[in-house]
């Protein structure tokens, strides 16, 4: 539900957005449409994850249960007879960032695309024993667990130094969203609270959810002309909804974990800053 109030709220900001635009470009109007920048840069940077966050993951990606198989041609259900020992995920991983947006003067706003490295812990064997309850072994199989992460947030900035100040600080704060996609190591069972018990098998296949985001960031910026170059730090903060495996949803809540997803980030940022008509016309002069 919270995901659908902030796409209806970010669609109609949109909205309002574009009838201002077409409202106040005017020569008379609010702002001077000739004097708007486009802009791209490329960014990549190290990201951290807060405690709640690799308790999350951690819990998520090596979730273990009963065993079947997910064609449930065999009925009977399955237990672990050891740990599978898989390496848990570390609190550090990279990530990258394309920016497209627009400057007037010292305001700016941007969609910022983000997306991660997938991050592997790679199965330490290639099936494991296991056995019903009446003891009976049998072998299933174990995949690498693995997660990655992106999402898009609408930011806006500000350059407290000046338009066009060789050296700027440019705090920014901007909503959206963000999808986790996990790979679960083995064909476990699911049960789903709601349906009286039912169950459900996971596959070997990515699983995602999808929340709304937080992001507030500060960049220190060089500008060479139309080139520039940044050393940006910020905060994300998300929350998860649960997964939903197979129809059914995987409650991180049995285990004491919540959907949490914030992170701390620092990096590095390209930038191109494009004439505007206004630019195009003074040059053309000369």
């Amino acid at each position: 539900m919270k995901t659908k109030i902030v796409s209806l709220f970010m669609a109609a900001v949109f909205g309002i957005l574009a009838f201002a635009t077409n409202s106040f470009a005017a020569d008379e109007g609010f702002y001077d449409k000739d004097h708007i920048r486009g802009f791209i840069s490329f960014g990549a940077d190290l990201h951290g994850m807060m405690p709640g966050f690799n308790d999350y993951i951690n819990n998520a990606a090596f979730t273990t249960s009963a065993l079947q198989s997910p064609s449930r041609a065999d009925s009977s259900f399955y237990y672990l007879t050891a740990k599978n020992n898989y390496k848990k995920f570390n609190k550090l991983y990279p990530g990258l960032q394309f920016n497209v947006g627009a400057q007037y003067k010292q305001f700016l706003t941007w969609i910022n695309f983000n997306f991660m490295i997938t991050q592997t812990s790679e199965r330490p064997k290639s099936t494991m024993v296991v056995a019903d309850t009446s003891g009976n072994a049998a072998t299933a199989p174990l995949y690498d667990a693995r997660w990655f992460a992106y999402g898009a947030d609408w930011m806006f900035g500000w350059k407290l130094l000046g338009e066009d100040a060789f050296f700027n600080l440019i705090p920014a704060v901007g909503i959206g969203f963000n999808m986790l996609n996990v790979h679960f190591t083995s064909n476990y069972v699911i049960f789903d609270e709601k349906k009286d018990n039912d169950y459900v098998v996971m596959r070997d296949r990515y699983y995602s959810t999808m929340a709304a985001s937080f992001k507030a960031d500060l960049e220190a910026r060089l500008q060479f002309e139309q080139f520039s170059i940044g050393l940006y730090a910020g905060y994300h903060v998300v929350r998860y909804n649960e997964f939903n495996v197979e129809g059914s949803n995987l409650h991180t809540h049995i285990n004491d974990t919540d959907n949490d997803g914030d992170t701390w980030y620092v990096g590095l940022r390209f930038g191109w800053t494009f004439l505007s008509f206004w630019d195009k016309k003074q040059q053309n002069k000369i």
